[in-house]
């Protein structure tokens, strides 16, 4: 049996709910950690399988079960880990994802050497069918961005972007930063409770540094990439957004990157219009929409388009010329948080 006797350098929390197909891999992943010292924290939602059998069975003091008797989704079982972490770090595991055995040590050291107080690195991304991973980011991008700024991580999380967000980075924080700006997950938050987080602490004063290298490895799994964008969604996330801006003041490049991400949440919200008028077949609610927020029809994919010139038909190409341009329209969507 392997006794926790101090302070470890690293908390992991991981949130499980219906995980015990993949928990047990993430557990061993985050005990695997190379030059660091640890504990896991896992706290199960209120699973209705064998989760917290399979984590109460573990025989290594290092990995502690906190339980729920109430679902309350990721943030608040989050939160809950983080009350309770010892660790001089916190890192955020998913119950499906693992961590590469040297990532801790060279986020640490990366923190250290750059003193700062949160610390992102690079991710793999492996498909359903397990085959080879694709990495998030250019690596040459992240070494000419040692530290990510406050305008910089707005500026990434916009919608309707062809390629990853920064918002998919799984920030290590100082606790102690985190217990002195009272950070938290905000559990009236489905959508971005991620991306508020590391924005608050960023806003705080925050130091982020950039690891470039793979670290943390992203299991896809049915529904985890591409995301059916609701208007309840649109809704979070701007009233989410007006509390960050009440609560914090943004220099002038991270207001200027917030401009551009409330633009694109208003526009994600007259893209959704938009298709529904489509499937309403009503040119009218179709033409009022666009009017209103042209730029919204930038985002028509080739099959609604299909469905638009159908029930436009030559009305299309004047639309189409008037409001889409001749450019080439932006590739699916990965992500839109």
């Amino acid at each position: 049996m392997t006794v926790l006797v101090h302070q470890p350098d690293v908390s992991f929390v991981i949130a499980a709910y219906n995980a015990e197909d993949t928990i047990e891999r993430a557990i061993a992943s985050a005990l695997a950690q190379i030059g660091v010292t640890m504990e896991v924290i896992v706290v199960d939602d209120c699973s209705t399988d064998g989760t917290r059998e399979l984590v109460r069975a573990y025989r290594d003091e290092r990995v502690r079960l906190v339980t729920r008797e109430k679902n309350g989704g990721p943030a608040a079982a989050r939160n809950i880990g983080f009350d309770v972490a010892i660790g001089r770090w916190i890192a955020v595991l998913d119950s499906d994802d693992t961590i590469h055995p040297e990532r801790l040590l060279a986020m640490l050291e990366r923190a250290e050497a750059a003193e700062a107080q949160i610390v992102v690195d690079n991710i793999d991304v492996v498909p359903l069918d397990l085959g080879e991973p694709t990495t998030m980011f250019s690596r040459e991008e992240l070494r000419r961005r040692p530290v990510m700024t406050l305008a910089d991580f707005i500026g990434s999380n916009v919608i309707f972007q062809s390629t990853f967000n920064f918002g998919y980075m799984k920030p290590v924080f100082e606790r102690d930063f985190l217990t002195r700006h009272e950070l938290s997950f905000d559990e009236t938050l489905r959508v971005g409770e991620d991306y508020l987080l590391l924005a608050s602490a960023l806003a705080c004063g925050g130091r982020c540094a950039v690891v470039p290298d793979v670290g943390y490895v992203y299991h896809l799994r049915h529904g985890s990439i591409s995301r059916v964008l609701e208007q309840s969604h649109l809704d979070a996330m701007l009233a989410s957004d007006r509390a960050f801006l009440a609560r914090y003041t943004l220099d002038a490049k991270a207001m200027a990157a917030q401009r551009r991400r409330t633009r694109s949440i208003v526009e994600a919200a007259s893209f959704l219009t938009l298709v529904e008028e489509i499937k309403k077949g009503s040119v009218r609610g179709f033409l009022k929409t666009a009017i209103e927020n042209p730029r919204a029809l930038k985002h028509l994919r080739m099959p609604i388009a299909v469905r638009m010139r159908r029930l436009l038909g030559n009305g299309w190409r004047q639309i189409k010329s008037d409001r889409l341009g001749r450019g080439r329209p932006p590739e699916r969507t990965k992500e839109w948080i």
